[in-house]
């Protein structure tokens, strides 16, 4: 059963695209605080999605992988439920990683109710449909039969093809338009219609934002999630009748509130 958190009413987290690496300590340094601190005081937390750069299977225990195993298994020991979602660049996270940590793996999407109201939970990926060819590459990848093939193959192996493909990513994003790489928003009013659901959390964009529109003459909410860097990250908290931002600072305690974006 989840916790309430100690000052208040139970508190729910929101967070994504962390893209933690050993090139990226500061941002290591400052997930690792923010699991230790603010993150047990809250009831739950959801990580929906990137929280590695690049994760190539349950068995690849380089830095800081055994650092961030150990400090998610204190933080679900210590009371605070945790669920984690594939991203577009974890989604070989498995079975293994869940035992290790103690954190439930979400299938995408995920629909959760907060007072009471469906809430559809997402990486994002799958909303940015104009991108075709990322989508036909992301079917491709995802299929089980090419998943256990690549982790058939040795460490040293995986790890050139992952970087070859980080590589490659990055310069085929550098060519698209920037209204590629976004969400569908007919995408976007599909799934909402499909579940039922009133608000849409979500990451991968790295575009944070609160966005309110009518879709069959409701009014939906759609809430993107932060990237995290070096000097900071964000957090979106749910409260039972509220919904509001947070900032994540390097040296810097978390729990601020940040001014609500409608």
């Amino acid at each position: 059963m989840a916790r309430p958190c100690p000052d208040g009413p139970a508190e729910t987290l929101f967070i994504s695209d962390l893209h933690l690496s050993a090139e990226r300590p500061e941002t290591v340094a400052l997930f690792l605080s923010f699991l230790a601190g603010r993150a047990q005081r809250a009831s739950r937390l959801y990580i929906l999605g990137d929280l590695f750069d690049a994760w190539i299977g349950d068995d690849d225990m380089a830095p800081p992988h055994p650092e961030v195993c150990s400090a998610l298994r204190r933080l679900t020991a210590s009371g605070t439920q945790c669920a984690l979602m594939h991203g577009n660049r974890d989604f070989l996270i498995g079975r293994a990683f869940s035992r290790t940590t103690g954190c439930t793996l979400l299938r995408d999407p995920t629909l959760a109710h907060f007072d009471r109201e469906p809430t559809l939970l997402m990486h994002g990926d799958l909303l940015c449909t104009q991108d075709l060819a990322y989508q036909r590459f992301r079917r491709r990848i995802r299929n089980p039969i090419v998943r256990h093939l690549f982790l058939w193959r040795s460490l040293a192996s995986r790890r050139a093809l992952a970087a070859d493909y980080r590589r490659r990513s990055g310069a085929a994003t550098a060519d698209k338009p920037d209204q590629i790489m976004d969400v569908d928003e007919r995408t976007v009013a599909r799934y909402l219609q499909r579940f039922g659901a009133r608000r849409l959390v979500h990451g991968h964009t790295h575009r944070p934002a609160e966005h309110a529109r009518a879709i069959d003459g409701r009014l939906m909410v759609r809430s993107v999630l932060a990237d995290w860097h070096p000097d900071g990250g964000e957090v979106l908290v749910h409260t039972p009748g509220e919904w509001h931002r947070e900032p994540v600072l390097a040296g810097e305690p978390s729990g601020a509130p940040l001014a609500r974006r409608e």
